[in-house]
């Protein structure tokens, strides 16, 4: 990421642990968008574990814990690439790109996947599709004027959290009901949030602008 301006405001990026490794590996020869392009690899491995939920049988919860922390390793690499980038100097002219690129990938393969895990992929689909707009319809405004937007319900750092909270119930349920029903619950919440995300975003964007060309 090339410009502070554009960044999630995020409270873990002051934490130590997070300025100490920025700080170590601003010293190696890693780029930011390497660590970008990393957090996809987090996102692959959670998505086919996701897809291996139905035969996971009695090694449901070690799936999950590595579901889980596939998850902060993808957080991890969202917060230490821009990080890198500025704090560590080595901002570059794509760094938007590998930026905003992986992190749409990632949300597909995650989201998608946890489709698959509730045994419903169309709707996994649907809240994929959904979760790229919120980031789409943002990128669009700032492209045309407008402030970046990360206003959610349902921004990227909610939508995590809800599919972590169901993953982690996911083998407490499948000792009870029938395996499934409350990841199809989060994903149903995820779309309806980025509905409303989406159009809380392109309305501010909208006034903005308007206001802006009647200024």
């Amino acid at each position: 990421m090339s410009n502070p301006k554009n960044r999630r405001p995020l409270k873990a990026r002051s934490w130590a642990i997070m300025q100490k490794s920025a700080q170590w590996i601003s010293k190696k020869n890693i780029t930011p968008n390497q660590i970008s392009i990393a957090s996809i690899a987090f996102s692959g491995i959670a998505g086919l574990l996701f897809l291996l939920f139905p035969i996971a049988g009695s090694a449901l919860w070690f799936y999950v814990l590595l579901i889980l922390l596939c998850f902060v390793g993808r957080a991890f690499c969202n917060i230490l690439d821009g990080l890198v980038a500025v704090e560590g100097g080595k901002a570059t002219a794509s760094g938007e790109l590998f930026n905003d690129i992986p992190d749409r990938i990632s949300d597909v393969l995650i989201i998608v996947g946890a489709g698959y895990a509730a045994g419903i992929p169309t709707l996994g689909w649907l809240a994929a599709v959904l979760a790229v707009m919120t980031a789409y319809v943002r990128t669009l405004g700032r492209g045309l004027g407008a402030p970046t937007d990360f206003q959610g319900p349902m921004a990227k750092l909610q939508r995590m959290l809800l599919i972590s909270a169901a993953c982690f119930l996911a083998p407490i349920e499948a000792m009870f009901w029938e395996q499934g029903y409350i990841l199809a619950l989060s994903l149903i919440i995820i779309s309806i949030g980025c509905v409303i995300t989406i159009w809380k975003r392109a309305k501010s964007a909208y006034d903005h602008l308007e206001g802006k060309s009647h200024a």
